[in-house]
């Protein structure tokens, strides 16, 4: 133990031994701030031990190795070096594979830029001379020689040749050539006689041509048309029968409500229980464009009205040999909208012709027009047995204009819409009836008042084109163009039910009609695809799917007097019975 005690000693002398050489041998001066907190305590000083203790250690290898010595290699240094120590110059052997290029000294990437006292106008234009032609003064030459071949660069053959003009000189002076144009040496430009004259060759008035005068005039005609927008005449009116005969032994027509169907349809009974439909059981074709909407028979539901975009309207039987009984032609562009009366002796049809047309049923006969000069949208009779002669129509220029039938005068206006009227749905017993736009709002208007007495509009909401109100009287489903029906109170307060979003289909962009089955069981709609959607109405889970188009399915009525017939149109020009 002893012996391990004098070796300890031993190692503390020699090692004090050490230092004290070292510090003997250094001969450079050592700043005495810098070990000022190496010198112990005296007693008059205050310094905390904690104070002491939180000084940097490496402080003591500065004072060792003074910071002359800092290798440039070095990634990270463990002390404080002065400002001398890291701006040294570099020491060491030289690197054998430096070019004389990068040996040489430099102040930018390239290598060593003298300053040069050149006008920045002077550079540029001499800068435009050489890329233009090819040739510029040399810097280097003394400027009193510049008239010498010596004193340019690059095309000095050229710079001879043209006296070493640049690209702002080389021009005639401008009071030479204006010298030139009023003596008449126009050189430069043939036929020339002042900024003002005419060319030689030039007329005052040339007369069109036959077929520049033809396309004058259709121009002419397009604008007129377009600025006065002339009234159309109302397309001739015609109709085809298709059936053998108009009216049976007993002389009745097809408007009769037939006995021999197995279901009464002359009470405006609802079946009890509904079922979803299956499969497909009859197909009406005869349109050759899109089918834009169907309307069944009013009560009996026994006939099936059809408008298409091939400006006719079809009407087709529902039971036994559902045939087409009778063809309506009288529109001359797509008709929009058709609404029979309560009793389905008559109906009105909308086109994009910009007329109203009221029809008998029977006969086929069109017995008056209506227009306005604008596109009706949508068209309604009033349900009311004691106002069958009026009838309103949505319009394209924002308004809902109210006819009379008898006289054909607009008698009422409801202008309060900020966009086109889509819609109109008569409800709370037909003394209101509620209106949707392109404005994405929804109206409610009590009837003949022009002012709306209620307004529906969100900054959520979007437009909905298409509106079915239910068969108990209660709801209004509304097809809304973020792809859901939408479900709004019918009575009092027209509030949105939250709880009835019916949700899965894709409808942006069309006016996909909805419609509920007779016990309120089921919601049915269309969609883009072509596609049946039939949801659930209490838990508005999408039940079944059935492709049923193969363009847009733009409309689904549930039979009033069946339990799972639905009958769909599309835009391929189809009708299909679905059971």
């Amino acid at each position: 133990m002893a012996a391990t005690v004098e070796s300890l000693v031993s190692y503390g002398t020699d090692s004090d031994s050490d230092n004290e050489t070292k510090s003997n041998a250094s001969p450079e001066k050592v700043d005495p701030d810098a070990l000022a907190h190496l010198q112990p305590l005296t007693s008059g000083q205050t310094m905390s031990l904690a104070l002491l203790n939180s000084a940097p250690e490496v402080a003591v290898k500065e004072a060792v190795e003074t910071g002359v010595h800092l290798d440039p290699s070095l990634k990270e240094v463990t002390y404080n070096p002065t400002y001398e120590t890291m701006f040294a110059p570099e020491f060491g052997p030289v690197n054998p594979y430096r070019s004389q290029q990068m040996a040489a000294p430099r102040n930018m990437l390239s290598g060593y830029a003298e300053p040069a006292h050149v006008n920045d106008f002077m550079f540029e234009q001499q800068r435009r001379t050489f890329s233009t032609f090819g040739y510029a003064l040399d810097p280097s030459v003394d400027t009193t020689s510049q008239n010498s071949s010596n004193s340019y660069i690059g095309a000095v053959d050229e710079a001879e040749k043209k006296k070493g003009l640049t690209v702002f000189e080389v021009g005639p002076k401008k009071h030479d050539k204006r010298k030139k144009v009023q003596g008449g040496e126009s050189d430069d430009i043939d036929n020339y006689l002042g900024p003002w004259a005419k060319y030689v060759d030039e007329k005052d008035g040339a007369k069109p041509s036959e077929e520049e005068q033809k396309e004058l005039d259709e121009i002419t005609a397009k604008r007129q048309k377009k600025g006065r927008n002339e009234e159309e005449a109302p397309a001739e009116e015609k109709t085809i029968l298709h059936v053998k005969d108009a009216y049976d032994y007993q002389g009745r027509s097809y408007l009769h409500v037939p006995q021999d169907v197995g279901i009464n349809l002359r009470t405006a009974d609802i079946p009890d229980k509904c079922y979803l439909p299956k499969k497909q059981i009859h197909v009406w074709t005869g349109h050759t464009k899109g089918v834009s909407a169907i309307r069944l028979f009013p009560v009996s539901g026994h006939l099936l009205l059809s408008c298409s975009m091939d400006c006719k309207i079809k009407l087709w039987e529902v039971y036994n040999e559902r045939r087409c009984v009778r063809t309506f032609i009288g529109h001359s562009k797509a008709v929009r909208d058709i609404c029979f009366n309560n009793t389905g002796t008559q109906y009105m049809s909308a086109a994009y012709d910009r007329y109203l047309k009221l029809w008998d049923t029977e006969t086929g006969q069109c017995i008056s027009r209506f227009t306005n000069r604008k596109v009706p949208y949508c068209v309604k009779f009033n349900p009311d047995e004691d106002k069958q002669n009026l009838f309103v129509a949505g319009m394209s220029d924002k308004k809902i204009v109210q006819w009379d039938a008898r006289t054909g005068e607009v008698v009422q206006e409801y202008d309060r819409h900020l966009g086109a009227v889509n819609t109109i749905t008569f409800v709370d017993e037909n003394r209101r009836f509620v209106s949707t736009s392109d404005d994405k709002s929804l109206r409610v208007w009590e009837w003949d008042i022009p002012v709306d007495f209620k307004y529906i509009a969100e900054p959520s909401m979007h437009s909905m084109p298409a509106v079915t109100l239910s068969p108990n009287g209660k709801w209004l489903a509304c097809q809304s163009m973020d792809n859901q029906i939408l479900i709004f109170g019918a009575q009092n307060r027209f509030r949105l039910n939250k709880k009835k979003i019916f949700k899965g289909h894709m409808v942006a962009g069309y006016a996909c009609q909805v419609d509920f089955s007779p016990d309120m069981s089921y919601v049915v709609s269309g969609d883009a695809d072509g596609k049946l959607n039939i949801w659930d109405w209490k838990t508005t889970k999408l039940y079944h799917r059935i492709k049923a188009h193969d363009k847009v399915c733009i409309s689904a009525l549930w039979h009033p007097h069946e339990t799972s017939k639905v009958i769909t149109c599309g835009w391929d020009g189809l009708i299909k019975l679905w059971d």
